[in-house]
Protein backbone atom coordinates (compact mmCIF):
# COMPACT_ATOMS: atom_id res chain seq x y z
CA UNK A 1 0.00 0.00 0.00
CA UNK A 2 1.21 3.88 -0.86
CA UNK A 3 0.52 5.87 1.60
CA UNK A 4 -1.82 8.66 0.52
CA UNK A 5 -3.14 11.37 2.55
CA UNK A 6 -6.04 9.01 3.65
CA UNK A 7 -3.67 6.25 4.32
CA UNK A 8 -1.13 5.76 7.47
CA UNK A 9 1.53 3.42 6.63
CA UNK A 10 2.13 3.04 10.89
CA UNK A 11 -1.82 2.11 11.23
CA UNK A 12 -2.80 -1.45 11.23
CA UNK A 13 -5.91 -0.69 10.65
CA UNK A 14 -4.79 0.29 7.12
CA UNK A 15 -2.32 -2.25 6.41
CA UNK A 16 -5.70 -4.36 6.99
CA UNK A 17 -7.36 -2.42 4.20
CA UNK A 18 -4.32 -2.18 1.88
CA UNK A 19 -4.06 -5.91 2.23
CA UNK A 20 -0.75 -6.09 4.09
CA UNK A 21 -1.98 -7.41 6.92
CA UNK A 22 -3.74 -10.73 7.11
CA UNK A 23 -7.60 -10.72 9.05
CA UNK A 24 -10.41 -12.80 8.91
CA UNK A 25 -12.37 -10.32 6.82
CA UNK A 26 -16.25 -10.42 7.34
CA UNK A 27 -16.86 -7.37 4.53
CA UNK A 28 -14.76 -5.49 1.96
CA UNK A 29 -15.31 -2.70 -0.02
CA UNK A 30 -13.89 0.48 -1.19
CA UNK A 31 -15.24 2.23 1.65
CA UNK A 32 -15.35 0.12 4.65
CA UNK A 33 -13.48 -3.09 5.97
CA UNK A 34 -15.03 -5.44 8.44
CA UNK A 35 -13.17 -8.75 10.08
CA UNK A 36 -13.36 -10.65 13.25
CA UNK A 37 -11.50 -8.97 16.21
CA UNK A 38 -8.17 -11.26 17.08
CA UNK A 39 -9.10 -10.69 20.90
CA UNK A 40 -12.78 -10.78 20.86
CA UNK A 41 -14.65 -9.82 24.01
CA UNK A 42 -18.20 -11.71 23.35
CA UNK A 43 -18.63 -15.22 20.78
CA UNK A 44 -19.01 -12.53 17.91
CA UNK A 45 -16.84 -9.39 18.14
CA UNK A 46 -16.46 -7.85 14.54
CA UNK A 47 -14.86 -4.85 13.67
CA UNK A 48 -15.97 -2.32 11.44
CA UNK A 49 -13.57 0.61 10.07
CA UNK A 50 -13.53 3.27 6.87
CA UNK A 51 -10.50 1.87 4.77
CA UNK A 52 -10.05 5.93 5.15
CA UNK A 53 -7.43 6.99 8.04
CA UNK A 54 -9.29 8.64 10.76
CA UNK A 55 -7.55 8.56 14.00
CA UNK A 56 -10.13 8.94 16.50
CA UNK A 57 -14.31 10.44 16.37
CA UNK A 58 -12.44 14.06 17.39
CA UNK A 59 -10.77 13.98 13.62
CA UNK A 60 -14.04 13.18 11.69
CA UNK A 61 -15.33 15.81 9.80
CA UNK A 62 -18.55 16.57 8.07
CA UNK A 63 -17.86 14.73 5.29
CA UNK A 64 -17.17 11.21 7.62
CA UNK A 65 -20.93 11.73 8.30
CA UNK A 66 -22.03 8.80 5.29
CA UNK A 67 -19.36 6.93 6.28
CA UNK A 68 -20.19 6.89 10.00
CA UNK A 69 -23.81 6.23 8.78
CA UNK A 70 -23.02 3.05 6.47
CA UNK A 71 -20.22 1.77 9.34
CA UNK A 72 -23.97 1.35 11.34
CA UNK A 73 -25.90 0.32 8.03
CA UNK A 74 -23.54 -2.55 7.99
CA UNK A 75 -23.54 -3.78 11.45
CA UNK A 76 -27.05 -4.14 11.62
CA UNK A 77 -26.67 -6.10 8.26
CA UNK A 78 -24.02 -8.32 9.81
CA UNK A 79 -26.52 -9.11 12.51
CA UNK A 80 -29.06 -10.08 10.18
CA UNK A 81 -26.78 -12.23 8.08
CA UNK A 82 -24.99 -14.20 10.87
CA UNK A 83 -28.68 -14.51 12.73
CA UNK A 84 -28.30 -12.21 16.11
CA UNK A 85 -30.09 -9.53 15.22
CA UNK A 86 -33.53 -10.36 16.61
CA UNK A 87 -31.51 -11.93 20.02
CA UNK A 88 -29.47 -8.57 20.31
CA UNK A 89 -26.06 -7.00 19.76
CA UNK A 90 -24.43 -3.93 21.09
CA UNK A 91 -21.78 -1.40 19.33
CA UNK A 92 -19.41 0.47 20.67
CA UNK A 93 -17.01 3.15 19.43
CA UNK A 94 -14.15 4.20 21.58
CA UNK A 95 -12.57 7.69 21.64
CA UNK A 96 -8.98 8.12 22.94
CA UNK A 97 -7.06 5.96 25.94
CA UNK A 98 -9.08 6.34 28.91
CA UNK A 99 -12.50 5.37 26.49
CA UNK A 100 -10.53 1.65 25.54
CA UNK A 101 -9.36 3.01 22.21
CA UNK A 102 -5.74 1.15 21.35
CA UNK A 103 -5.69 0.96 17.43
CA UNK A 104 -6.05 5.08 16.58
CA UNK A 105 -8.14 4.49 13.58
CA UNK A 106 -11.72 4.64 13.80
CA UNK A 107 -13.87 1.40 14.12
CA UNK A 108 -16.73 0.19 15.55
CA UNK A 109 -17.18 -3.20 17.39
CA UNK A 110 -20.38 -5.37 16.85
CA UNK A 111 -20.53 -7.29 19.81
CA UNK A 112 -22.86 -10.39 20.53
CA UNK A 113 -24.01 -13.74 21.63
CA UNK A 114 -23.71 -12.65 25.19
CA UNK A 115 -26.06 -11.21 27.33
CA UNK A 116 -24.57 -7.58 27.48
CA UNK A 117 -24.44 -5.81 31.20
CA UNK A 118 -24.78 -2.16 31.77
CA UNK A 119 -23.39 0.32 32.71
CA UNK A 120 -20.72 -0.78 29.70
CA UNK A 121 -16.72 -0.17 31.59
Amino acid sequence: MTATPHTDPDCLFCRIAGGEVPADLVYRSDELIAFNDTNPKAPTHILICPTEHIATLNDMEPRHAGTVGRMFLLAADIAREQGFADQGYRTVFNCNRLAGQSVFHIHLHLLAGRLMGWPPG
